[in-house]
C-alpha cells in the first residue's frame, strides 16, 4: 500500500459521526484472522508490533485529505484509526496519535484489544480520545474458532489486558461483540461476555452481526430473535446498549484519482453499490473508472444477505 492510501472517506459512522479514516498497516497484517471480516482472510499473522509508516506520513496524508474536503464543503467529526489489519500492530500509534491531535479533532481507534496486554501499546492507544475494543467470546475454544488468533496469543492475557486498559484510560471506551449464528449466540455464552464487559463499565457495548460478506461464506447471521434476546441479557449488566446492524448512508471522496479512492475504501469498507453510485454522481467519467476497476478484476461484486457490495480485491 502507498502512502496515499492512508487515509479514506470520510464514511458516516452512527458511532463517530464523519469519520475519516487511517490505515496504518499493510495490507491484511493482523493478529487474527476472524471468520467474518469483511476484508477476507488475513494475509500475514503477526503478533509483534514494529514499524509500518512514519507518522509525520500519516500527518501529511490526513493534512491533505482534510484541506481537500474543506474545499468541498465536507465536514469530518473524527479522525479513525480503522485499517484493514491491527492497527496497534503499528509500533509508533501513540506518535501518530499525538501529532494527530494538533487537529483539534476526535482521534478514534478501532481494535481487537488482542495487543492491550502490553504495556506500551496500552500506553499509545491511550492518547485517542475514543477507543472500541472487540470482546467475541471468553470462551478459548469459541474465540479460537471465531477470531483465529495468532498462536502466541491467550484469550486470558488479552482479556485481563483489556480490564488494565478500561481501568486507566481516560477518554471513551466501547465495546463490539460480534454474533456468529451457532458459534457465540447461545444464551450462556453472551451471558459470559456480559458478565465480563460489566467488569471494564464501557460507555456503550454494541452487538453486531455479519451484514457484509465475510471472509468464510459459511458464516451465518443470527436471527432476529436470538439478537433481541442477546440485547436484553446485555442490557441485565450493562447500562448502555445499542446494536450496530446498519449499513452506511453516505461516504466522501476527495483526490482526484477516482480509481485510488474507491480502492483505497474499499480496502477497508466494502460498499454497497447503492453507495459507490453516489459517489459518482457529479464525477466526470466516475462509470468508466468503476467499469474499468471491475473489468481489471481490482474491484470485485459480492452478493450477501440481499446486498450487492464491491470489494477490492487482495
Amino acid at each position: 500500500m502507498n502512502e496515499s492510501m492512508i487515509t479514506f472517506g470520510p464514511v458516516a459512522s452512527r458511532r463517530l459521526g464523519s469519520s475519516l479514516g487511517i490505515n496504518n498497516i499493510s495490507p491484511k497484517v493482523c493478529t487474527y484472522s476472524c471468520i467474518y471480516c469483511q476484508v477476507g482472510r488475513t494475509l500475514q499473522m503477526e503478533s509483534e508490533p514494529r514499524n509500518f509508516f512514519a507518522p509525520a506520513a500519516i500527518h501529511a496524508q490526513a493534512t491533505h485529505r482534510l484541506a481537500a474536503l474543506n474545499r468541498q464543503g465536507v465536514a469530518v467529526d473524527c479522525l479513525t484509526f480503522v485499517p484493514d489489519g491491527e492497527p496497534t500492530l503499528d509500533s509508533r500509534i501513540g506518535e501518530a496519535i499525538e501529532q494527530l491531535h494538533d487537529f483539534g479533532m476526535k482521534i478514534g481507534v478501532i481494535t481487537n484489544g488482542s495487543l492491550l496486554w502490553r504495556p506500551e501499546v496500552r500506553q499509545a492507544v491511550a492518547r485517542a480520545h475514543w477507543v472500541s475494543v472487540k470482546v467475541d467470546s471468553v470462551d478459548p475454544r469459541c474465540w479460537r474458532r471465531i477470531n483465529r488468533p495468532h498462536p502466541r496469543l491467550r484469550l486470558e492475557e488479552v482479556l485481563q489486558g483489556i480490564e488494565t486498559f478500561a481501568r486507566d484510560f481516560e477518554g471513551e471506551l466501547a465495546t463490539e461483540t460480534m454474533l456468529v449464528a451457532g458459534l457465540n449466540d447461545k444464551p450462556a455464552d453472551i451471558r459470559a461476555v456480559a458478565h465480563f464487559l460489566a467488569k471494564i463499565e464501557p460507555a456503550k457495548a454494541y452487538l453486531a452481526a455479519p451484514i457484509r460478506p465475510p471472509a468464510e461464506t459459511w458464516v451465518g447471521t443470527p436471527t432476529e430473535s436470538v439478537m433481541t434476546a442477546a440485547y436484553q441479557l446485555f442490557k441485565e449488566e450493562l447500562a448502555q446498549v445499542e446494536y450496530l446492524l446498519g449499513f452506511e448512508e453516505s461516504c466522501a471522496v476527495a483526490g482526484e484519482d477516482l480509481a485510488e479512492e474507491l480502492l483505497g475504501i474499499t480496502a477497508v469498507h466494502p460498499l454497497r453499490d447503492k453507495t459507490v453510485f453516489s459517489l459518482l454522481e457529479g464525477r466526470e467519467n466516475g462509470r468508466q473508472v468503476l467499469n474499468a476497476l471491475l473489468e481489471s478484476n481490482k474491484l470485485i461484486v459480492v452478493e450477501y444477505e440481499g446486498n450487492r457490495f464491491l470489494v477490492r480485491k487482495m
